[in-house]
């Protein structure tokens, strides 16, 4: 797991743990503790985040989560640092963990109709292909780091290094930080969690946009 608080944002908290270590689990509502946020953000869309809820905090029985083959490589890379889980535990911990205590949460990224038209503006058949043949390399080979943050972006380098992927991943993080300067205005402070991976790209955006419209 890896925070950033920002100067030029001093109400929001970005968290952002492994997808899937359960261990991070306890980090993740410990520092959620400290920051007693007003608002918690999602990296997800209104879909998965509803899905989320009603499927793993508000049901008394868990459903069954069929994973492709790919997760399933990236489960069995990841179980050597300790249980793994899926959907990824902290985000369904910090839903139940908000839900309990009556704090508001918002999806922070866009909805499956944007995303599958940001999809297919910046990935053409021969990215798609290309994905396709790293997600069935890296599934053969999974990487072996020594920890789970370097598995995680390791992971995300290995399956997303295209131009067209990079280009899908940035347009979806900007989508995000777009939208944390009018939620922090209304409720704050903000804890806004996303997968470790995607960590960087939105500390950046956060870091770099000016002043005036991320305070």
């Amino acid at each position: 797991m890896i925070t950033a608080k920002f100067e030029n944002a001093p109400g929001i908290l970005l968290i952002a743990p492994v997808r899937g270590l359960a261990s991070e689990v306890p980090r993740v509502l410990a520092e959620l503790e400290a920051f007693a946020p007003a608002l918690v953000g999602f990296g997800l869309s209104s879909d998965e985040l509803r899905s989320l809820h009603d499927y793993f905090v508000a049901s008394d029985a868990e459903p069954i989560v069929p994973l492709t083959p790919n997760e399933t490589s990236e489960v069995r890379g990841l179980v050597r640092f300790g249980e793994v889980r899926v959907p990824n535990p902290s985000f369904v911990e910090v839903l139940r963990w908000a839900w309990s205590r009556g704090l508001p949460t918002e999806p922070l990224d866009p909805d499956d109709e944007r995303t599958a038209a940001l999809f297919a503006e910046h990935i053409g058949y021969f990215e798609l292909v290309r994905r396709t043949v790293r997600e069935r390399r890296i599934s053969r080979s999974p990487p072996a780091p020594s920890s789970p943050d370097e598995f995680a972006l390791e992971w995300d380098r290995e399956t997303a290094s295209g131009r067209g992927s990079r280009d899908f991943a940035q347009a979806r993080d900007e989508h995000l930080a777009s939208r944390l300067p009018s939620l922090a205005a209304e409720r704050r402070p903000l804890a806004v969690l996303v997968d470790r991976e995607r960590f960087d790209s939105i500390r950046n955006l956060l870091t770099q946009g000016p002043p005036s419209t991320i305070a």
